[in-house]
């Protein structure tokens, strides 16, 4: 694959407390951190560099024009809203699908459960990956 096909999307599912961010690559999580919204802007910038990121994607919710606003006039990549409706959702699905509960804790039907620990990088990965798929179904 050429330098200029290879596509690396960077993440974020803002937050007002906390934001998810993920870096990803055709089926791959290069990175993935839960970070307190004035990190932000560094970690972006420092994982846009280390992982040579060509875009950037931000969950419509909360927080995000804010988010869009800062990045858009620092990066110099594409900053793309993307809907994020249902992602915390399957965030948790997926969080307890890579960390299954164990002893009594996996009789628990998992709707009912929550994550013992934040879990909004696992929306930022889920957001990367829509991205990714709608790209490259157009």
């Amino acid at each position: 694959m050429s330098a200029a096909a290879r596509r690396v999307v960077l993440a974020i599912d803002p937050g007002r407390d906390k934001c998810g961010v993920a870096v990803c690559e055709r089926g791959i999580v290069r990175a993935r951190a839960v970070v307190a919204p004035h990190a932000l802007p560094d970690l972006v910038r420092e994982w846009r560099r280390r992982h040579g990121v060509t875009e950037v994607v931000v969950g419509d919710r909360t927080a995000s024009s804010d988010i869009m606003r800062s990045l858009k006039s620092t990066l110099d990549v594409p900053v793309i809203a993307i809907d994020e409706e249902g992602t915390t959702l399957r965030a948790r699905t997926r969080y307890f699908d890579e960390h299954p509960p164990r002893g009594w804790r996996r009789l628990i039907p998992r709707g009912l459960m929550v994550p013992p620990e934040p879990y909004d990088d696992y929306a930022a990965v889920l957001l990367a990956e829509a991205h990714l798929r709608l790209s490259e179904m157009a």
